[in-house]
């Protein structure tokens, strides 16, 4: 874009239109032929790479995994830096409910297939911040949850060992997280729209 472009958008003043899709998420339907659809999932399942939030303080057992000690490039798992390239979705703790209009926002972004990983019990009950008022208790109201890994907090094992099941939730062609948000897609705006007050962004942001 040159400088007669940008001052054109300028001067025509900004339209969310044109940043913005507002067409709803769709359910992709699985490949009918039965070995295509196993390659698929084979391929899926060997190449996660991962889009870590770090809402709270499980992100801090993220970096471990990708030292020598771990190396967790040996599962195909890799970290990218914007959710157009990730296709995992890691909730590394509590979620405030300023954060989770951001977590919508990244998720809606990631193309399919798309996964998430619910880190440590703050994204299951809401932990030990289960009765406080700016912190949402059940991550699963609010986005599909693929895989969570209970701890508070899990050591980086636990992480491979959710990775390994969510591996192997995929190759069952049994990790539909994203089509079933897309199928529920109006009860979890609904939900996002109960605790989100200021909700200033497109129905479908990708």
């Amino acid at each position: 874009m040159d400088d007669k472009e940008l001052k054109q958008i300028m001067e025509e003043g900004f339209n969310a239109q044109d940043y913005f899709c507002d067409a709803r998420p769709r359910v992709v339907t699985p490949v009918a032929n039965k070995i295509v659809r196993k390659f698929y999932n084979w391929a899926q399942a060997n190449s996660l790479w991962i889009l870590a939030f770090g809402t709270g303080c499980g992100s801090i057992e993220l970096p471990p995994l990708y030292t020598a000690r771990y190396d967790v490039s040996r599962y195909g798992i890799f970290p990218r830096p914007t959710p157009r390239q990730a296709g995992v979705f890691i909730i590394s703790g509590y979620l405030s409910v300023k954060t989770l209009k951001r977590v919508i926002r990244s998720y809606e972004q990631m193309q399919n297939p798309k996964f998430v990983l619910g880190l440590g019990s703050c994204t299951v009950n809401g932990g030990m911040y289960f009765d406080s008022y700016n912190t949402i208790n059940r991550l699963d109201y609010y986005l599909p949850v693929d895989v969570y890994i209970a701890g508070c907090m899990p050591r980086p094992e636990a992480l491979i060992a959710g990775f390994n099941e969510l591996k192997k939730m995929i190759k069952q062609g049994k990790a539909e997280g994203a089509n079933q948000y897309a199928e529920n897609f109006d009860w979890y705006k609904a939900n996002q729209k109960k605790i989100i007050k200021d909700w200033d962004l497109p129905e479908y942001n990708w």
